[in-house]
């Protein structure tokens, strides 16, 4: 496989199931940052994912979140990324997954799945690097 098919393919052989298939309501942040986002943005947030070489664009490294914005979490910013209100230009026709539909797609209504959001969001603040 060539190109966006072979991406595909491996992001698909890395999630264990599909979101509509799971009941996330349990999840904690950082079982939805391993479910959802891992495989790109690697397992400690370093943008090293088993995924991350096979995609056209450089993967961001989101425990420096913070640091690329003199100490301050982008709480907001982030979350408008996850729940898909914001699409990055590096992102281009939005590479990355829309995880608020995801998480809708699983069964939990607009509240719920804005909880699941900011739980993903609540952990992305815990991980970041200190100065």
């Amino acid at each position: 496989m060539r190109g966006a098919g072979w991406i595909l393919a491996a992001l698909v052989a890395l999630q264990p199931a599909a979101a509509g298939a799971e009941d996330l309501a349990g999840y904690s942040g950082a079982e939805l940052y391993k479910r959802f986002c891992s495989s790109c943005h690697g397992a400690r947030g370093e943008g090293d994912g088993p995924v991350a070489p096979a995609l056209r664009v450089m993967v961001p490294d989101p425990t420096r979140l913070a640091e690329r914005r003199r100490g301050e979490f982008p709480a907001e910013a982030v979350r408008r990324i996850v729940d898909g209100r914001e699409v990055r230009a590096a992102h281009g026709a939005r590479r990355m997954p829309v995880w608020g539909q995801e998480f809708r797609a699983a069964g939990s209504p607009g509240a719920e799945a804005d909880a699941l959001a900011e739980r993903l969001v609540d952990y992305l603040r815990s991980i970041q690097r200190q100065p």
